[in-house]
């Protein structure tokens, strides 16, 4: 999008976005560093980037919850599928990261056993 604007719409990110589209393409950028920048906090096991994450997995859950009811209630498998699996997979990230050997394992991190 910043190489070559026009190529890819817009509208393709959206859904992440929540009208920060009207920004242009800095703010999806901005938006991917702050995803870059969890990704290398999990790497390298910084136990803030793993509440962070949990955090953003946990709003996911929230913010798709209600594409999910209506999806539901009229039946609408187009809707539900994408959107139930969306919950799943974040469910699943927030439940691996919340288990204790998981966090033991970032805890560990910041010790020294000399």
């Amino acid at each position: 999008m910043l190489a070559r604007p026009g190529l890819v719409p817009m509208s393709a990110g959206a859904p992440l976005l929540f009208g920060l589209e009207l920004a242009g393409p800095y703010m999806f950028f901005l938006m991917a560093l702050a995803g870059l920048a969890v990704a290398w906090g999990l790497l390298k096991l910084n136990n803030i980037t793993r509440h962070i994450a949990q955090l953003i997995a946990i709003t996911g859950i929230v913010m798709l919850w209600p594409e999910v009811s209506g999806a539901a209630a009229a039946a609408n498998l187009k809707g539900l599928i994408p959107g139930g699996m969306g919950i799943i997979v974040r469910v699943v990230v927030a439940w691996y990261l919340a288990q204790g050997t998981v966090a033991d394992q970032f805890h560990k991190t910041g010790r020294r056993t000399d």
